[in-house]
């Protein structure tokens, strides 16, 4: 077990290394950079542009460095905390991030929690209840969820919480709490205004977790060994909760590799329709402005997500189902 934590912690590093090469070469694929961007927007008004002054932003920021060297640069900078300074707002990437970093963080576990909370007992109770009219019902509900586009559907909430709830969405709190240091009232305020990103961004994964749960746990009942402890007289309950529900639930522990990295960057249409401050929209406009080391921290921030995120599933599958062993060979 120790050895096999060993082995997978070492994989993880070359692998966030290629990884960073990867978003690396990404973000320099555009042609041009920030600068060049800059410059075309201010001859586009018809304001002078001093090419001097140019030459010196380009030899501060390291832009008339080779690629490599930039490259080189970055990574060692994210090793030690820097991450990069952000051309569009002419600050550090640690401090531009600020409060989205931890906002993205609240609502993407929260629409986790929601994911399972809602998609584990709707799927057990219709893999349970197959053919009944609650398990058509709850299939036409999921089905309606993966056919609505989040962003139609953030917009029919904010209808519903401004109409009935006099809830006026527009970010993730009041506007007097934005900028404010976090106080219990701007806590109490965040957590009024989660549950319409949670429902909007969280509906289409529920849906898709409750097909694949009721599929795998419709399969695991039609085994032998189910059908041998329900003709021994085995209690229902227990011939659930021993071992079908157990397999059934590995596309549960599967997905944390992937769910985090999905929600984060899946929000970012939501985040602009329901205008919240999370990483999101900051990504995408930092993509259309060529903001090189802002998007790249971004992308990077996903990437470690991932590799992180499929550690830890590959560890709680592995205490899950008996079947999944650390090491290959034959089983004896």
């Amino acid at each position: 077990m120790f050895g096999y934590l060993i082995h997978r912690l070492l994989v993880m590093i070359p692998t966030l290394l290629a990884i960073s090469l990867i978003v690396f070469v990404i973000i320099q694929l555009p042609p041009g950079d920030y600068l060049s961007s800059y410059v075309a927007e201010l001859q586009s008004q018809g304001e002078a542009v001093s090419e001097k002054k140019i030459a010196f932003l380009r030899e501060q920021y390291g832009l008339d460095k080779p690629m490599w060297e930039q490259y080189v640069f970055w990574v060692f900078g994210m090793l030690q905390g820097d991450f990069g300074y952000s051309f569009e707002y002419n600050l550090p990437v640690s401090e531009v991030v600020g409060d989205r970093l931890w906002l993205t963080f609240l609502v993407s576990i929260t629409t986790i929690l929601f994911t399972w909370a809602m998609s584990f007992p709707i799927g057990v109770y219709s893999a349970t209840h197959q053919y009944s009219w609650g398990d058509y019902g709850l299939t036409f509900i999921g089905f309606l969820g993966l056919a609505t586009p989040n962003f139609l559907l953030a917009l029919v909430l904010l209808y519903i919480s401004n109409t009935y709830f006099g809830t006026s969405f527009g970010g993730l709190m009041d506007p007097k709490f934005v900028g404010a240091a976090w106080s219990g009232d701007k806590l109490l305020s965040v957590m009024e205004h989660l549950w319409v990103p949670v429902v909007v961004i969280g509906t289409s994964g529920t849906a898709a977790m409750i097909r694949r749960l009721r599929a795998n746990l419709l399969d695991e009942l039609q085994k032998q060994y189910v059908v041998t402890g329900r003709a021994k007289g085995l209690p229902q309950r227990k011939l659930l909760l021993k071992y079908p529900l157990r397999v059934a639930l590995n596309p549960f522990i599967s997905d944390i590799g992937s769910l985090l990295p999905q929600v984060v960057s899946g929000a970012a249409i939501v985040s602009v329709v329901l205008s919240l401050p999370t990483t999101g929209p900051m990504l995408l406009d930092a993509l259309r402005s060529q903001d090189m080391y802002l998007a790249g921290s971004f992308l990077m921030f996903l990437a470690a997500l991932t590799v992180v995120g499929v550690f830890l599933s590959d560890l709680a599958l592995a205490f899950l189902d008996p079947r999944i062993r650390f090491q290959g060979g034959p089983s004896r």
